[in-house]
């Protein structure tokens, strides 16, 4: 054994992290996805959710005007909720309001004026407008 090989050395040991590679790229594709899967849930519930907007303005815009009274408060309550963000409409709901009074507090009340009328539609001409 004294004509043992001494140029040969012996196998070095290469560093591989190809294995913490792959397992931050399958991390980082799991977080994308997660993150697709995130938005694409939020942008279909919004279009599932109910804009109360436009019930209220059914509402408003459907009123029975057969009984005045009646149709008086839902329309003084539904427009204040209708005109929270539009200041035009706002003005026209202050002029309407004080025409609607007339037909509130009262036992017995008249049949609903053409100037009230005229008002009120103006009203759901605007806030039709701003929806």
């Amino acid at each position: 054994m004294e004509n043992e090989l001494r140029d040969i050395k012996p196998l070095l040991e290469i560093p591989d992290s190809s294995y913490y590679i792959f397992l931050g790229l399958v991390a980082l594709g799991i977080m994308l996805l997660v993150a697709l899967l995130w938005f694409l849930v939020k942008k279909f519930w919004k279009k599932r959710k109910i804009n109360m907007q436009k019930v209220y303005f059914e509402q408003f815009k459907n009123l029975d005007w057969n009984n005045v009274k009646a149709s008086a408060y839902e329309a003084t309550e539904l427009g204040r909720k209708l005109t929270l963000e539009n200041e035009r409409a706002k003005e026209i709901y202050s002029q309407l309001v004080p025409m609607l009074v007339a037909y509130k507090y009262r036992k017995k009340v008249p049949a609903l004026d053409e100037e009230t009328l005229k008002q009120y539609n103006l009203l759901v001409h605007i806030i039709d407008e701003s929806i």
